[in-house]
């Protein structure tokens, strides 16, 4: 079959595809609290895992459906990544406990890797250095229109026809991007480059792969900025609601703070083969660090509940910095994979959303409905990831050779 699909068409399929994993739960946000009053909740699960345990679920689609797209191609590991998808939201869909929509979103982490992880292979297949990290910036400013847009439709929906309309939207959305795959794009991966599925050989490309300082230590910094936007993620409706009362127009101020990663992801695209991305990401860390410590210190005067304008000020700024850094860090952490891209992919992704879970797990349990632990996260965020990258930076940087 032959393709004709131009640049922008890619890169607006990247970006859909990219955006099913932030769809999947903004989209869900404001309806956790009728999730809570509608299925029985019992600790330890809580509706804060609904979202946490979505990107835990990732961390293990991530480490099969990256190495299977170096083995069967990026499009076959990508469409058998939406084929879990759906399973997975079918099962939350007509989920009669916390623990089965929990079930269900697990696998809807599991699925969604496979778009995430054959798209930034079929990137690192086309494009390398600054032109990647680029590319995907301006996939992140198509894709950041999702947050923007995606409570507050979903609140609509939701208030029409109850919380499980999300997901058969969920589930119309995947197959409709199935669909566009499957006849527009080509495979990215020729035959002669894939790498057998197995084990020993699998363990082996691992090993060389972590084995190499700075992919490990940008696994990890990625990890813990990914960990603090899930973080809030996690407790931004309680938060909004606990402190300040709001509800009904809480999808208006996530828009607000969503953009704040639009604006960066786009002005990244725009300087960053001018600047460099390593320029770019560590300018952006500082930034981080210094709102996340602003931000700490205004809630302590305030006993923890900044007032609401300050809020959204600090909120913007974070949220802008890890713009600029979400683009960057996958694409110096990419650079350094060569010809696995699809395993070292997969060990990025799966790694630093385990990291992520963990950390807005563990961070999350204080939460007291104040803003004081957002903030602790955010400062823990800037000033080890910075740390972090500096030392990664420090290590060899040439692309990894393939074990055969």
């Amino acid at each position: 079959m032959t393709y004709s699909i131009s640049f922008r068409e890619r890169i607006a399929l990247y970006a859909l595809l990219t955006s099913l994993t932030s769809l999947s739960i903004d989209a869900l946000l404001p309806g956790l609290r009728q999730i809570g009053e509608e299925v029985a909740v019992a600790p330890p699960l809580s509706t804060q895992h609904i979202i946490s345990l979505f990107i835990f679920g990732m961390a293990f689609g991530e480490m099969l459906l990256g190495p299977l797209s170096d083995t069967m191609g990026r499009k076959k590991a990508l469409m058998l990544g939406l084929g879990v998808y759906a399973v997975g939201t079918i099962i939350a869909m007509f989920a009669g406990s916390l623990e089965m929509v929990i079930l269900g979103r697990f696998l809807q982490g599991v699925g969604v890797s496979g778009p995430k992880i054959a798209t930034r292979a079929m990137i690192r297949d086309q494009f390398e250095g600054d032109a990647m990290a680029r590319v995907m910036s301006f996939m992140f400013t198509l894709f950041i229109v999702v947050p923007m847009l995606a409570p507050a439709l979903a609140q609509g929906v939701i208030s029409l026809a109850g919380w499980r309309s999300v997901f058969g939207i969920y589930l119309v959305i995947a197959v409709l991007l199935g669909l566009w795959l499957a006849m527009r794009h080509p495979e990215t991966l020729p035959a002669d480059r894939r790498i057998a599925f197995r084990p020993k050989l699998l363990f082996r490309n691992g090993r060389r792969i972590l084995s190499k300082r700075r992919v490990t230590l940008l696994i990890i910094s990625t990890g813990i900025v990914f960990g603090a936007q899930l973080l809030y993620l996690s407790t931004a409706a309680d938060l909004f609601f606990d402190t300040y009362g709001i509800k009904e127009t809480f999808p208006f101020y996530f828009a607000v703070l969503a953009t704040g990663i639009g604006l960066a992801s786009f002005l990244n695209g725009k300087f960053v083969q001018r600047f460099g991305m390593e320029a770019m990401a560590r300018a952006a860390f500082i930034g981080l660090a210094s709102v996340g410590l602003q931000m700490l210190f205004a809630s302590i005067l305030w006993d923890g509940s900044l007032p609401l304008v300050a809020l959204m000020m600090f909120g913007f700024w974070a949220f802008f910095a890890i713009g600029i850094l979400f683009g960057n860090l996958n694409a110096m952490a990419m650079r350094s994979l060569g010809e696995v891209a699809g395993l070292g992919a997969s060990l990025i992704a799966s790694g630093s959303s385990l990291i992520a879970t963990l950390f807005a797990i563990g961070i999350g349990s204080f939460y007291d409905g104040t803003t004081m632990i957002l903030a602790v996260g955010f400062s823990i965020a800037g000033v080890s990831s910075l740390i972090l990258v500096e030392l990664a930076l420090q290590g060899d940087a040439a692309p990894v050779e393939a074990a055969r």
